[in-house]
């Protein structure tokens, strides 16, 4: 620690925590084990930030939310243990909605992304540069979001998706697939990213298989799932995306193909 760096008496700092020239850590702050942390960087009261994690030049973390609802109410953001945060990320603390903002373990966020209040990021995600994720958008684990794009507030990202750099995401994408096109569609499946990921070719065909009744049966939503759960044979693939499906609260992506 030296004179150019700010670091308030009541932050709790982990073993090991590099922290860089011109940086500001506030309250109510909690840092965990050999964490990185470059210079110009600011932390504001309400992170709490995991071991291993860097954080590059410019980020800010726990930010007072962009919201007018917000009040002041006591809330928090957290990023998870391994995760790297490139340069001028910025994630916001939660508000009353949730609470919190969360980013989870061994996650990349690069250069210029923006992550809202109350927004939940899962384990292994990836997303590309200037990303914006609006007010409380969830995107579930190892999806990919490509450079460039913009998701709307209350959206849900499934997980092992792939998105398109520069989309406009106004829908819920179930998992597993690719993501394209204006209006944003689905395009097929994430195969790439699901053999990266431990998936079997037998465990990408029974994907296949729930993907082809629901966007290519030419029938509609409802139906094309209760076609699903009389014909296809009971696995977790198939409940999973069923289960996605019907509990989506802003309808899910069409189909493109």
């Amino acid at each position: 620690m030296n004179n150019l760096i700010s670091v308030h008496p009541e932050a709790r700092i982990g073993k090991n925590v590099q922290i860089g020239n011109f940086t500001t850590i506030h309250e109510d702050v909690e840092i965990g084990d050999n964490t990185v942390i470059y210079g110009n960087v600011t932390i504001f009261p309400g992170a709490r930030i995991g071991s291993g994690v860097t954080i590059f030049p410019g980020a800010v973390v726990a930010g007072v939310p962009q919201d007018l609802k917000f009040k002041g109410e006591k809330t928090y953001a957290y990023i998870g243990d391994g995760t790297t945060l490139r340069e001028c990320v910025t994630v916001n603390r939660g508000t009353a909605a949730k609470g919190e903002t969360s980013v989870g373990k061994n996650c990349l966020i690069m250069a210029y992304s923006h992550v809202a209040h109350d927004c939940k990021v899962g384990n292994r995600v990836i997303i590309s540069n200037a990303s914006q994720l609006a007010g409380e958008v969830q995107i579930d684990d190892c999806a990919v979001i490509g450079g460039g794009s913009l998701v709307h507030q209350f959206c849900h990202l499934g997980k092992n998706i792939m998105l398109q750099g520069g989309a406009l995401v106004n829908k819920d994408i179930p998992p597993f697939v690719k993501a394209a096109r204006e209006p944003i569609s689905y395009v097929g499946l994430n195969t790439i990213g699901l053999h990266r990921n431990g998936f079997s070719q037998e465990d990408i065909q029974r994907i296949g298989e729930v993907y082809r009744l629901l966007y290519l049966s030419d029938l509609n939503v409802t139906n094309a799932v209760k076609l699903i759960m009389q014909t296809l044979p009971q696995s977790v693939y198939r409940d999973e995306i069923v289960d996605f499906v019907v509990n989506s609260e802003r309808g899910i992506i069409r189909s493109a193909v």
